[in-house]
C-alpha cells in the first residue's frame, strides 16, 4: 500500500454517517470541567443531607429533653403544693417511681408518696416557707412594734420620761 492509499482509508469515516450528525461533541477540558463540577456537587448534596440529619436528630433530642424538662417542672411545682419539705429528694423518689411504672399519674404518686413518705411533707398542705433562724430577725416590724407601743404610752400616759424614751428609740431606729 502505497501512502496516499493508506491516507484515504484513515480518513474514511467508520462509523455510519447517521450517528453523530445530531451530537454536538464537546472538547474534552470543557467535560473534565464539567464532571469536576458535577462531583462537588454531588460532594455538597452529601455534606448538606449529612448536616439536615445531625440537626433532625438534635432537634429530636432536645424536643425529649424539653418535655423531661417541663414534666420535672410540672411534678415540682405539684410537690410544693403538697407541701414537700425536702423538694429535691421528693422529685427524685417520684420521678423513680413513675418511671418503674408506664402509665403514672402525678398525683397518684404524690399521694402514695405521702403516705408512704411523710416525713418528706409538712403538716401544713400549703405552701411551705423558710422559717428564720434566731439570728435573722425581721427588723422592720420588730423596731416599728416597740417604737409603736413606745409612741401609745407616751400618748396615753403624757408622761415626760415616757416621752423622752419614745423620742430616744424613734431617733436609733429610723
Amino acid at each position: 500500500m502505497s501512502p496516499i492509499e493508506t491516507q484515504d482509508i484513515m480518513s474514511e469515516d467508520i462509523t455510519p454517517a447517521g450517528d453523530n450528525d445530531g451530537m454536538k461533541l464537546v472538547p474534552v477540558a470543557e467535560s473534565i470541567r464539567y464532571r469536576k463540577r458535577a462531583q462537588s456537587a454531588e460532594k455538597k448534596i452529601e455534606a448538606l443531607t449529612e448536616q439536615l440529619a445531625q440537626a433532625k436528630s438534635q432537634t429530636s433530642q432536645m424536643s425529649d429533653q424539653l418535655s423531661d424538662i417541663q414534666a420535672e417542672q410540672k411534678l415540682m411545682r405539684q410537690l410544693a403544693a403538697a407541701g414537700a419539705v425536702d423538694l429535691e429528694t421528693a422529685v427524685l423518689i417520684a420521678k423513680a417511681r413513675m418511671q418503674d411504672e408506664s402509665e403514672a399519674d402525678v398525683t397518684g404518686v404524690i399521694e402514695q408518696l405521702k403516705k408512704e413518705k411523710q416525713y418528706l411533707f409538712g403538716g401544713i398542705g400549703g405552701a411551705m416557707t423558710a422559717k428564720k433562724t434566731a439570728g435573722a430577725r425581721d427588723r422592720v416590724t420588730n423596731n416599728q412594734t416597740i417604737l409603736e407601743r413606745a409612741a401609745k404610752k407616751a400618748a396615753t400616759t403624757g408622761n415626760r420620761a415616757d416621752l423622752h424614751e419614745y423620742l430616744k428609740l424613734r431617733r436609733n431606729f429610723l
